[in-house]
């Protein structure tokens, strides 16, 4: 009797958690399809556009006329968005929010600038470091005669200094050879070892400049990779040439043993 009695019991329980569960889901239903958008049509909740690419006063246009409050961001360089225009907003578009609501909109400020440093009357190298420190990049050097500048001295620049451009631009500069007379040809060196590349260069009145030392697998170690200026071109006589060099004690890759 007991049992049958349990029965009944946990039967009557079980139909009234399915009808809990019932009722429920039923509001859950009526909310998400009647109450809310009768919520959002009352100005309750508003919908945030997507106003990425507009013009900052096109998108707060927008977002005025939804009830919502534009507020300008950070400005940040921005190589894929105009000037002016917007890159990021927070909320993102979709969210749901509140009439009023303030939307922070992040701003292009345009391509990366870099303004031109002064490089007349600068040694060829402390203006490709001068360039490099806005970053820039060293353009194309025209080597010319020069009374009255020192060899490898700058004398000339493709755009006057203060001149805004594009970061990683190049800026191509017109360079002293010095007095005709005292001029002669740097010797190529490139692909000799470095003890002979020293004594060609001192052989002809150079100086030894900067040793740069590179790994390279091809070569063998002390190779001369590359030098500057480059062979053939007029310098003062005493002028330092800069060379890169093989690394010593470069290790070749193990080989391969095919199957």
């Amino acid at each position: 009797m007991s049992s049958n009695f349990a029965k009944i019991l946990s039967s009557s329980r079980a139909k009234k958690v399915y009808v809990i569960v019932s009722a429920l889901l039923a509001l859950l239903l009526v909310c998400d399809n009647i109450v809310m958008p009768w919520f959002v049509s009352q100005g309750g909740i508003v919908e945030v556009p997507e106003v990425m690419g507009l013009k900052f006063e096109r998108a707060q246009t927008i977002l005025d006329s939804l009830g919502l409050q534009a507020r300008q961001g950070e400005v940040r360089p921005d190589l894929k968005y105009p000037l002016g225009t917007v890159i990021a907003q927070a909320p993102a578009a979709g969210a749901k929010v509140r009439p009023g609501r303030r939307i922070y909109l992040s701003v292009s400020g345009g391509e990366p600038i870099a303004e031109i440093p002064t490089l007349k009357g600068r040694s060829l190298r402390d203006a490709k470091f001068a360039l490099e420190r806005v970053g820039l990049e060293l353009g194309p050097t025209t080597y010319v005669p020069s009374e009255d500048f020192p060899p490898n001295t700058v004398i000339d620049q493709a755009a006057p200094a203060g001149t805004r451009i594009r970061r990683g631009s190049f800026v191509s500069v017109v360079i002293s050879q010095g007095k005709e007379a005292d001029r002669i040809a740097v010797p190529e060196v490139v692909g000799k070892i470095l003890p002979e590349a020293e004594k060609i260069l001192t052989q002809r009145g150079l100086k030894v400049g900067n040793i740069s030392y590179q790994e390279n697998l091809e070569l063998l170690p002390s190779t001369v990779l590359a030098q500057y200026p480059r062979g053939g071109e007029l310098v003062g006589l005493g002028q330092p040439i800069d060379l890169f060099v093989v690394q010593v004690g470069a290790k070749k890759p193990k080989e391969v043993l095919e199957n």
